[in-house]
C-alpha cells in the first residue's frame, strides 16, 4: 500500500485540491483561496464525491471571511453559503459540512472577520480530519464481509478521491487487502465521466491491488457467470429508509445482482445519511448538461441536432441492499431503525 492519498486539504491559508478531471493522465494540484474558486472547482467536478466535496465546501466557507470588506461578515458568510449550496444538489455531505460551519459561524459572528475565519478553519480542519477516520472505520467493518478469495465489482469512484482519503468503497477493499485477504477489483468505466477507468483504476492500481475496466454494460454478464463475490458502492445520500443515491448506473448493477444472488452492499459514512430525507422519491437528482453525454474527450459522438437525458445519479431502493456500511458498524434492514441508531453513535462519539 502507498501512503494516505489526501485530495483535499489544508497548506497554511491555502486549499490544495487534486484536479481529478485531468487524472490519470496528469496529477495537476489546484490552490485556491476564494469561496468562487472553490464552487467553481466543485461544481465542475475538479473535486467531486460526497465527503471530499463537504471537505472542500466547508473551507470555501470559511475563505468567505476574505472578501467584501465593505459588507457585513454575515452577509459575506450567506452569500458564501448560497454559492456552495447551489453547486452540487444531490450530495448531502455538501450542506451537512455547510450546517456545521454555519453554527460555527452564529457563535462568533460579533467577532472581527479574521477571528471569524481562524474558527471557521478549525471547524473545516475538523470535517476533514473526521472524513479520513470515518473511511478507515468504516473500511474495517466493511472488510468483514468480502471473503478470503473474491472478486468484488464496485462503480463510479468511492475511494480516497471520493471522501477526503481512503475510501468507502474502496476503504473496504483497502482494508480487506490490509488484513491478508486476496481481493481483485471489476470496475465498470461509468460513463459519461469515466470515474471507474480513470479514478478507481488509478487508485487501485496506485496501491497494486489487482483491477479490471468492464464497460457499464457488461456487469450483467460477469454476474450471471458466478464471477462477483460482491459489489460494493458509495453513496452520496442515503434517505432514513435506506433507499441510496449513487452515480448514475448503480440502480442497475443492484437489480442484476439481487437477480443473481449477488450481496450488493453500499459503504458511506454517518454524514451521508439523511435522516430528514423519509425515502429515495424525495433525494433531488442532479441533472447535468447533455453535452457531456454527446461527445468525448472533447469529440462528438453523436449526430448534430440530436438531444441527450444525463441524470448524474440514479436511486437503489433499499430493498435491494443486502447492508449498508458506516464507521459506526454495519447496518441491516430494517434500515429506519439501524441507521438512524448509527448516526446517534456518531454523534456521541464527536461529542465525546
Amino acid at each position: 500500500m502507498t501512503e494516505t492519498l489526501l485530495p483535499v486539504y489544508r497548506e497554511g491559508p491555502l486549499l490544495r485540491l487534486l484536479d481529478q478531471r485531468l487524472l490519470p493522465a496528469n496529477e495537476v494540484w489546484l490552490t485556491l483561496d476564494k469561496t468562487s474558486e472553490v464552487a467553481i472547482a466543485i461544481r465542475e467536478m475538479a473535486v467531486r464525491g460526497a465527503p471530499s466535496i463537504g471537505v472542500a465546501a466547508a473551507y470555501g466557507a470559511a475563505f468567505a471571511m476574505r472578501s467584501g470588506s465593505t459588507t457585513s461578515p454575515a452577509e459575506r458568510f450567506e452569500t458564501a453559503r448560497n454559492v456552495l449550496a447551489a453547486t452540487r444538489p444531490t450530495a448531502v455531505n455538501l450542506f451537512a459540512a455547510l450546517g456545521r460551519v454555519e453554527r460555527r459561524f452564529r457563535e462568533s459572528a460579533e467577532k472581527p472577520p479574521e477571528e471569524i475565519e481562524r474558527v471557521l478553519i478549525a471547524e473545516a480542519d475538523a470535517i476533514a480530519e473526521e472524513a479520513l477516520d470515518s473511511s478507515r472505520r468504516l473500511g474495517r467493518h466493511g472488510a468483514e464481509l468480502l471473503a478470503a478469495d473474491s472478486t468484488v465489482l464496485t462503480h463510479c469512484n468511492a475511494g480516497a478521491l471520493a471522501t477526503g482519503g481512503y475510501g468507502s468503497a474502496l476503504g473496504i477493499i483497502r482494508a480487506a487487502v490490509e488484513s491478508g485477504k486476496i481481493v481483485r477489483v471489476l470496475a465498470p468505466e461509468t460513463r459519461p465521466f469515466l470515474q471507474g477507468s480513470r479514478l478507481t483504476a488509478w487508485e487501485l492500481a496506485r496501491d497494486g491491488i489487482p483491477v479490471e475496466v468492464i464497460t457499464d454494460g457488461m456487469s450483467g454478464h460477469y454476474l450471471s457467470r458466478g464471477d462477483v463475490a460482491a459489489v460494493v458502492v458509495g453513496a452520496d445520500r442515503i434517505a432514513a429508509n435506506g433507499d441510496t443515491a449513487n452515480k448514475i448506473g448503480t440502480y442497475t448493477h443492484a437489480v442484476l445482482a439481487k437477480e443473481n444472488g449477488v450481496p450488493f452492499y453500499v459503504a458511506a459514512p454517518t454524514s451521508t445519511i439523511d435522516l430528514a430525507c423519509p425515502d429515495g422519491t424525495r433525494i433531488p437528482i442532479e441533472e447535468r448538461s447533455p453535452a457531456e453525454v454527446l461527445s468525448f474527450a472533447g469529440h462528438p459522438t453523436a449526430p448534430a441536432g440530436v438531444g441527450a437525458r444525463h441524470p448524474a445519479f440514479d436511486v437503489t431502493p433499499a430493498r435491494y441492499i443486502s447492508a449498508i456500511v458506516t464507521e459506526e458498524g454495519i447496518c441491516r434492514p430494517p434500515y429506519e431503525t439501524s441507521l438512524a441508531e448509527a448516526v446517534l453513535a456518531a454523534e456521541r462519539r464527536r461529542a465525546g
